[in-house]
């Protein structure tokens, strides 16, 4: 009996373990950073701090250069607002500086080109009431391309030999006499003026008209 029982224990201490229920499964993990490998070799820092001062730099240079083209401008401005009585006498200035002084409230000089005046019709005849007085009458327009001054006037008095008896520049605070409130003709703008001088011959047959 001795020998069955301890055969039945060896039986039992070597036969194989009952199948246990497999264990639950364990969580995932977390997915890991993307390694050093897999995104690259890495800069040295050295590198990395170049790179750093390199944007830094650029702008830097950016601001700088906008500044400095600023400053050009404005010297620019500055030197053609110092200079405007000279340039706005130029054709090809004028139109610049206009937009400028208008933008500014700035003052423009006057443009004057008295070749630009246009003499449409002209007269010299004594005056009926006053012996020894000629009416000197007048009609110009302005073809200039921007308002100008009313100009002054000069008159010549010549023989029929085509001698210069007399001459005369009348002025406009003479020939308007106040009667105009505006100071300058308008491009395209004509106007009708009469002026009284006295006769300085009596031999007076013929006349002329400039602009000054």
């Amino acid at each position: 009996m001795e020998i069955a029982v301890t055969a039945v224990e060896t039986q039992i201490a070597t036969a194989p373990p009952a199948s246990a229920p497999a264990p639950a499964p364990a969580p995932a993990p977390a997915p890991a950073k993307q390694s050093a490998s897999a995104r690259g070799p890495r800069a040295p820092a050295f590198l990395r701090g170049r790179s750093t001062t390199a944007q830094m730099h650029r702008g830097t240079s950016a601001w700088q250069w906008a500044a400095v083209i600023v400053l050009l401008l404005s010297l620019l401005l500055q030197m053609l607002l110092a200079d405007r009585a000279r340039l706005a006498t130029d054709a090809a200035w004028r139109p610049l500086l206009t937009s400028i002084c208008q933008m500014l409230g700035c003052s423009m000089p006057a443009w004057r080109e008295p070749q630009a005046f246009v003499m449409l019709d002209r007269d010299v005849r004594p005056l009926p009431s006053v012996a020894g007085v000629l009416q000197a009458r007048a009609t110009f327009r302005n073809d200039a391309r921007w308002s100008q001054p009313w100009p002054i006037l000069l008159l010549t008095l010549k023989d029929a030999d085509g001698r210069d008896l007399g001459a005369r520049a009348i002025t406009p605070a003479e020939y308007l006499r106040g009667s105009i409130a505006m100071t300058e003709l308008a491009p395209g703008q004509s106007a009708q003026v009469s002026v009284d001088i006295r006769e300085p011959s009596a031999n007076v047959v013929a006349f002329s008209f400039d602009f000054r």
